[in-house]
């Protein structure tokens, strides 16, 4: 049987001020009146029952997932204690879907990413599902051909073809220099590294027995408690934070990467919202209800609350965010300090 893992973990400080301690960036509605998180759920529809579609939060987070999601069984909301960055959050899920189907084969998806168009996520999906199925040893990833030096990303440069936008994985390669990530990009052998996989659960699993025995050892006992979240408050502080990519993906002997053909965007900060929302003939990105803007230019205008107006005169490439009790204004390209205010 196959199921989906959706992380929706993490606090989204670059969010702030939306994003907030009690109100995490994933359940914001800031596209199309939809959060992240439901537009993540929505791609997987068609590819997973919606009984085996898993969501991976912040414990205190857990209750208002499971209000937005009320058709997804209880168990399938699963709360981290604190937040143990990836791999912990990946293998405590593998090893619920294995208490559940011991041969699953399991994909993880981010709660923060827009992909479009839907048809073509959904193609690549079954593909890579069916290659980690062909090949039951191998971790297989996804890879966005790049259209641009992006230096905030990882790479993945790819080898051998196996089949139609599959190819095994050379290697893993860390954010870049710009000089770097052109020569990257222009070599065409390079790939974006989207971070999301599919695998065998077994094989996952064998992985981080491996190279992460403690933890391993220790989710595992965590999930079979019939209280896994009394379990997981005795065991979860005190594991290494590591992600899946040092943990496991940089190791493994057989990684496969298959080609990922979408407009993939990473909206975790303010001025990544202009690229997936409306923009108006001043290129302005405005998430309000209420707004005037005079004489300003290829701002991001975002409010909170549905009874506020935000009005900009003489402002270009700017931030301003509103909400109940703080705002936000800042020049675009100040906009990665927000985690040192």
């Amino acid at each position: 049987m196959r199921y989906a893992v959706v992380l929706a973990g993490g606090a989204g400080r670059r969010l702030w001020p939306l994003s907030r301690q009690g109100r995490p960036k994933q359940l914001l509605p800031l596209i199309m009146g939809k959060s992240l998180l439901e537009l993540a759920v929505d791609r997987l529809g068609t590819l997973f029952d919606r009984q085996n579609i898993l969501i991976v939060t912040g414990a205190e987070y857990a209750p208002q997932v499971a209000e937005a999601f009320p058709d997804l069984p209880a168990q399938n909301i699963i709360g981290e204690p604190t937040g143990r960055d990836t791999a912990n959050a990946i293998g405590l899920a593998a090893f619920v879907v294995a208490r559940r189907d011991p041969e699953a084969t399991m994909a993880i998806f981010a709660a923060d990413h827009i992909i479009r168009p839907a048809g073509a996520f959904t193609d690549c999906v079954s593909r890579a599902c069916h290659t980690a199925e062909q090949y039951p040893d191998s971790l297989v990833t996804f890879g966005v051909k790049p259209n641009w030096p992006h230096t905030g990303l990882g790479y993945i440069h790819r080898g051998q073809r196996i089949d139609d936008s599959v190819y095994q994985v050379r290697a893993f390669k860390e954010k870049p220099d710009h000089f770097t990530a052109r020569r990257y990009v222009e070599s065409g052998e390079y790939y974006w590294n989207s971070g999301m996989f599919v695998w065998r659960t077994p094989t996952i699993i064998e992985h981080l027995r491996r190279f992460l025995p403690d933890s391993a050892q220790k989710l595992e006992q965590a999930a079979a408690s019939d209280d896994l979240a009394h379990a997981l408050e005795g065991i979860y502080p005190a594991l290494e934070k590591i992600s899946i990519d040092f943990a496991v993906m940089e190791k493994a002997p057989n990684v496969i990467v298959v080609e990922l053909p979408c407009e993939w965007l990473d909206v975790g900060s303010w001025p990544a919202l202009a690229e997936v929302s409306e923009i108006d003939e001043e290129g302005n990105a405005v998430v309000a209800a209420y707004s005037a803007l005079l004489d300003s230019e290829r701002n991001v205008i975002v409010s909170g609350e549905d009874d506020h107006l935000i009005a900009v005169l003489g402002l270009d490439d700017c931030i301003v965010v509103h909400s109940k009790d703080a705002t936000l204004l800042c020049n675009k390209n100040e906009s990665q300090r927000l985690k040192e205010l």
